[in-house]
This record gives structure tokens, sequence and C-alpha cells, in this order.
């Protein structure tokens, strides 16, 4: 059984190994222990927080094999991005040069620099080891996150944006940030990722181009890849789009990777979640291939737990939820508790 639960401070070194793994373009893992630790530190005091609104917490979470203890992969919200730290991204617009005297008339694309999702709440730092990688593991660990949402909505802002890897190469080199490169920054795309990852933000401020940028000027290979994902990220990307977020223009700085974003009502794992009480009982009959597998979760916060079975049915008549003992002890749930869930 796979649970996700708030990461510890004993997660360390799987967060660590997670991190060396995730490679080039994963800023929000920097392989930098002292980060690491901070990260760690900072998501067990917002999971401790009593609150009603979002302001900088971070949950952090991790996937745990219960069979062996091993963690298998992480996934993180940010509760409002920007406050503290200025979020930056293009918006991709147009510009329109029109003469009727000459009878010319060009629509151009245009990249502003904007801060237009400061105060959002963002899912982010997913990432599954390979040897996972199998199943709904995948699923799960991305949709998880909305079942903490739903059950703890006035910790998030009402606008949920995830930020998409964009392209680049097996060393890391990202044909947008070439061009930036060559024109405004001199420092190879690897390192500038590294500095984003360590919170080093005060360079993109300092060097970015202050004005509107005419996409039509950049290089063929840097306007191919704008609002452009990862080859590896695309599985990913689906699923978000399945949840209901769309891409309205807005890219990354680094790579032109796009930003998706939902509110979080519309959310389809949200809305579509119920909250019922639990019965503990082994069901008579569990049909592997035919069961619908559901993605549960109690309603903690710093006792957090999630999981994905097929050994849970939920009772229409009654709005029971009856899960196996085996679920019940992974979540944490008595006879008589709430539970929420959805179909995975």
């Amino acid at each position: 059984m796979h649970v996700l639960r708030p990461i510890t401070a004993s997660d360390f070194d799987a967060l660590k190994q997670i991190a060396v793994e995730s490679g080039h373009g994963f800023t929000s893992l920097p392989v930098n222990d002292a980060l690491l630790l901070e990260k760690i530190e900072r998501a067990e005091r917002s999971f401790a927080k009593n609150i009603n609104q979002p302001k900088d917490e971070s949950y952090l979470f991790v996937l745990e094999d219960s069979q062996t203890g091993d963690v298998v992969g992480t996934t993180a919200i940010e509760a409002a991005v920007g406050l503290n730290v200025p979020l930056y991204h293009y918006h991709l617009g147009k510009t329109v040069h029109h003469s009727r005297t000459l009878n010319v008339y060009n629509t151009v694309d245009i990249l502003s620099m904007c801060n237009d999702y400061t105060g959002c709440s963002e899912i982010c730092t997913l990432f599954l080891r390979e040897d996972s990688r199998k199943g709904l593991a995948g699923r799960f660990l991305s949709r998880s996150r909305f079942l903490f949402m739903a059950q703890h909505s006035e910790r998030f802002a009402d606008t949920i944006i995830a930020e998409m890897r964009g392209v680049s190469d097996e060393q890391g080199h990202s044909p947008f940030w070439q061009w930036l490169e060559e024109h405004f920054f001199s420092i190879e795309f690897p390192q500038a990722d590294h500095l984003v990852g360590l919170g080093d933000k005060v360079f993109i401020s300092e060097l970015m181009p202050k004005y509107p940028i005419y996409a039509n000027l950049l290089s063929k290979k840097a306007q191919a890849v704008i609002g452009k994902v990862h080859e590896k990220t695309k599985p990913a990307l689906k699923l978000l789009e399945k949840e209901g977020f769309e891409h309205r223009g807005y890219v990354d700085l680094f790579d032109a990777g796009p930003t998706v974003e939902a509110k979080l009502g519309n959310i389809r794992s949200v809305r579509e979640s119920l909250v019922c009480p639990i019965s503990i009982g082994e069901l008579d009959y569990v049909d592997e291939q035919s069961s619908d597998t559901l993605a549960i979760c109690n309603q903690g916060v710093s006792d957090f737990r999630a999981t994905f079975t097929k050994h849970a049915h939920y009772n229409h008549a009654k709005h029971t939820l009856i899960i196996s003992n085996d679920v019940a002890h992974a979540l944490k749930l008595k006879q008589g508790d709430a539970a929420r869930f959805f179909r995975l």
C-alpha cells in the first residue's frame, strides 16, 4: 500500500536522493542540504499551524511504501506564492501594427514580464521514483493534493497554479534560455536554474529585459518551445488538464514552460470528492479487475494520511464508506470517523 503523509525530519535522506534523481529543471528541490532541511522544517511548521487563511505555508508530502517503509515520491503545495520573494512570469500577449494608408496589418506575439500570480496557491514538487512509476501511483500522487486542499480549503487561495517544466536537453540546456543568455545574461541555464532553486532571484530583476520582448525576434528554436512542456512532463500536464487546469498564456522566464491554472472549487477532484462516515470491515468480495479504485484521506492536518485502494466501497443508501482494517490502520481512522474520497 502507498500512503501519503506530511514530511518529517527523518525523511531527509530520502528527500535528498529524490532531489538528485529529479535532475535539471526541477528547481523546487535543489541538491543542497541546508535548503532541503529548511524545506522540511518549514513544512513541519506549516502543518502545525492553526490558521484560516493562506499566508506563507508550504505543505510538503512524501509517498511511502507501507510494506518497506521506503519513500518513493514527493509532492507539495505552496499556500500563497510571491509574498516574500517575487514570482515572475512572462505573459504571452499580442500587439498589432496597422497602417490603413499602406494597407498593412500585422499581429505580433509579445512576452511581458509580470507578477500576476502573486498570492495564488501552487501545486509543485511532484516526483515519483522510477521504480514506482507503474499502476496508479503517479495519478494518485498528483491528485492526492486535491484531497488535502478540498478538506482544508481555508488554507488555500481561490486560484491554484502549476508551473510545468519546459523544454531542455539532457544537459539541461534550454533553447529559450540560450537566446536570453546570449543577449542579456551571460550565464548558462543550469547555473540560473540552480540559483532560482537556492532562492536567489535578485539577478532576475537586475538583468531581465524591462520591456516586452517581440517573440518573432527570438531564435526559431526559442520560439518553438514557448508554452511547450518537457517530454517527461507531458503525462503530468494531461492529468492536470483533466482536472480542469488551463494555460492562459503565462510561461516560465527561463525555459518558457507553461503555467496552468484553475479555480479551487472547479477542480474535478475537489468537486467530485465526498465526505462521509466510515465503517470498518472486510469487504465480502473484491474484484481486482473491475472494482473501483478509491483515493481516500482522513481529515487531519499534521496527521494527514491518504491512500488509494480497491478495498473500499461507498454505500450510497447509507452514505457510508466501508473500508478494510488495513486501510483504516494506514489512514489512522477508527469506527465512526469521517473520511474524504473520490474515484481514482
